[in-house]
């Protein structure tokens, strides 16, 4: 029996759904949030700035005994200069520039989560996406609450339950930020679709409570 994949949510091209981040788009096992464009007004200025000015370096993973450099490229901020492990490597976090400070306080005052920790990820066109995986790693404590925001090419966004392999699909797009909380990261992985038709960048931003320091 083929697992249930549920409609696309978000800001496709032609979607005019109005958002209700009240809603719960998971069917179980989890909340996930859709707060919609809310950074619309600023988007373009923050991804010209994103794309410029970020040190950006291209992330590495363990696996199989190997380290692997990945195409997509990533910068990782925080109050601290945390250490954040995760695919068998560590990443220490720099400090605050004063353009995602105040992004991630905004976020904070929307939300009431005291994030203190902030994972960059960079995609330079659709050749490029995340394989499935969940942000459960011990730094960030059971239950953990992600506020994630996109800049740039809107792209296809799933999550896949781990047991029943159910799947809900949604679009991300320019200024969109969603949330990611309760019991999401335990029960469900999710991936950044690839799509050859998608030429231009894209930036996500997820915000974190890094609670061990």
């Amino acid at each position: 029996m083929t697992p249930a994949t549920l409609p696309l949510f978000g800001n496709s091209a032609a979607d005019t759904t109005t958002t209700d981040p009240a809603r719960n788009l998971l069917p179980y096992d989890g909340i996930v949030n859709d707060h919609g464009a809310v950074f619309a007004a600023e988007a373009d200025a923050l991804l010209a700035w994103l794309l410029d000015h970020v040190p950006w370096q291209h992330d590495q993973i363990r696996l199989y005994g190997k380290t692997i450099v990945t195409a997509r490229q990533i910068a990782w901020y925080g109050d601290e200069a945390f250490n954040y492990r995760y695919s068998g490597v560590d990443h220490r976090a720099q400090a605050w520039a004063d353009p995602l400070r105040a992004l991630r306080d905004r976020v904070v005052q929307r939300l009431g989560v005291p994030f203190n920790a902030c994972l960059l990820n960079r995609y330079e066109d659709g050749t490029q996406g995340m394989a499935w995986h969940s942000d459960d790693e011990r730094e960030l404590g059971p239950g953990n609450t992600i506020a994630s925001v996109s800049f740039g090419a809107t792209r296809k966004f799933v999550f896949r339950h781990r047991r029943t392999r159910e799947k809900v699909e949604m679009w991300l797009g320019h200024g969109q930020l969603i949330v990611m909380r309760g019991e999401t990261q335990t029960h469900w992985q999710h991936a950044l679709m690839k799509s050859a038709r998608v030429t231009a960048p894209r930036v996500n931003l997820t915000f974190r409570l890094i609670r061990n320091g």
